[in-house]
């Protein structure tokens, strides 16, 4: 492998303009993020991977907790009695629900459901834990894995089994609840933003697309560079069905007897696809630095005459970076520095510093972003100060070219002729009036495959015609192909 030619290396990825779907695949596992399991539907999330999530989830577990919420643990296993409670709840899932029939030898006397959402479990501890108006709110988070068996996969957006959080929440009135919702909803719209330079729309579901059982659900809708929408999180305002269900009730300090108002919101590790998606190119991955396992690769460039002291520089100075960022010197001999590049560029380290014996000299590292591919002359003495600010750059940037993006592939839409052509031929959001209609959501998605990403509940529609009938829209909606 050493020596490997640039061209070569390059030429492993698929071209997104020639095969997105596969694009996607091949960065996937060239960059080590994942591999398939000797089961159906399901993946090994290698360690590259795993660290990428570990970042994502230590960032986001800090706003959780920020607000109030704690984490705890569920059972894996739901009893199919409790499942089968909540008749709307089981109807959504009941397709995907993976059940166990027997413990070692024995036939069960009652199926378990592996979990594919926990609201039944939760609301069966929750209805024991909760006596009085003392002991609301509620604001519990679980980190864990459900399972939901799809027929068809594909890695992190859609496979068997997934890592996600979901926070589970009690209240005392629908006021207390639709707050709670609205705020988590903009917790993970700072989340995705900030740390994951994605831009996100946020807005209501549509009762067709709303999580079953719940009275509302709020969306969070980022756009991949191929112009079809992922749904990156949600937000639910579940009312009082499974309070009522569950018999989750409190005395209240009129002495009387109520239900809870609950929540639940997750977003899973889907956001892992959402971010070799948005930022990804025909190289590999670009990670925003605030997430990337190495933020800076240093790849000293090393001689037979200076071998030793390039390596000793290179030592010194990754002592002093590394206590302000993550840095990785690669030191392997096995590899040319040609190959290193592509390798490191392939795995979407932001910044990659050059050190060789000219650069020694003049007492100072080239350092290469990786997102445009710019390359900067960073004097020895400025590094302490240049480089971290280098890395914000690029979080800002990405951000940046991402925003634009999604400005540039959103457009407003009345006449439905347009928008059925518009749909067929270019990629993006189109924001359109809407009546409210269900007949119209399904007319739409019938004729051109397009959904309802979120109702753009921000804005209220003045006197605009609905996209489908032309009767009076009662709002906006953003439409879009996704995944």
């Amino acid at each position: 492998m050493s020596g490997k030619g640039e061209k070569e290396f390059v030429k492993e990825i698929t071209p997104r303009s020639e095969d997105y779907s596969q694009w996607y695949v091949d960065v996937i596992l060239k960059a080590e993020l994942m591999d398939y399991a000797p089961i159906k539907g399901c993946m090994v999330i290698r360690p590259y991977g795993y660290t990428i999530w570990e970042y994502l989830q230590s960032f986001l577990d800090k706003r959780i907790k920020e607000t109030g919420h704690q984490n705890a643990y569920f059972p894996l296993f739901i009893p199919q009695g409790l499942l089968q409670k909540e008749a709307e709840h089981v109807e959504g899932f009941a397709p995907e629900v993976a059940w166990v029939t027997k413990g070692g030898q024995e036939e069960l006397a009652e199926p378990l459901a592996i979990r594919p959402t926990s609201e039944a479990i939760i609301c069966s501890m929750y209805s024991r834990w909760i006596q009085s108006w003392r002991d609301l709110p509620v604001l519990i988070n679980q980190w864990c894995s459900v399972v939901r068996w799809e027929k068809s996969t594909r890695p992190f957006l859609r496979t068997s089994e997934f890592l996600w959080q979901e926070g589970h929440t009690c209240h005392r009135s629908e006021e207390e609840a639709e707050e709670e919702v609205l705020k988590m909803l903009g917790e993970y719209k700072k989340f995705i933003e900030n740390e994951m330079a994605i831009p996100v729309l946020t807005g209501q579901k549509s009762e067709r697309e709303k999580f079953a059982g719940a009275l509302r659900t709020y969306t969070v809708e980022a756009l991949m560079s191929d112009g079809r929408a992922l749904q990156s999180g949600t937000s639910h305002n579940l009312g009082q069905h499974f309070a009522q269900v569950f018999d989750i009730t409190y005395l209240d300090q009129d002495d009387q007897l109520k239900y809870v108002w609950q929540t639940s919101w997750g977003v899973s590790s889907r956001l892992i696809g959402a971010l070799i998606m948005v930022h990804g190119d025909d190289r590999g991955l670009v990670i925003p630095p605030r997430i990337a396992p190495v933020q800076t690769v240093m790849v000293p460039i090393l001689t037979k005459k200076d071998r030793e002291a390039v390596l000793q520089k290179a030592e010194e100075l990754s002592r002093e970076l590394s206590q302000h960022l993550r840095l990785k010197v690669d030191d392997r001999d096995e590899y040319s520095a040609g190959w290193k590049y592509n390798e490191w560029e392939m795995k979407g380290v932001p910044l990659r510093l050059e050190l060789g014996p000219k650069d020694l000299q003049r007492e100072q590292v080239i350092a290469v972003r990786r997102d445009t591919g710019e390359k900067e002359e960073v004097p020895f003495s400025s590094l302490m100060e240049r480089i971290p600010g280098l890395l914000e750059e690029i979080q800002s940037d990405l951000f940046e070219a991402a925003r634009r993006f999604q400005e540039e592939n959103t457009f407003y839409m009345e006449d439905y002729g347009e928008f059925k052509q518009h749909i067929e031929n270019n990629r993006g959001y189109v924001k359109a009036p809407w009546c409210g209609k269900l007949e119209c959501e399904e007319k739409i998605k019938d004729d051109t495959r397009a959904t309802i990403r979120c109702i753009y509940t921000w804005e209220v529609s003045q006197g605009e015609q609905c996209l489908y009938c032309g009767e009076e829209a009662s709002c906006k909606v953003y439409l879009a192909h996704a995944y």
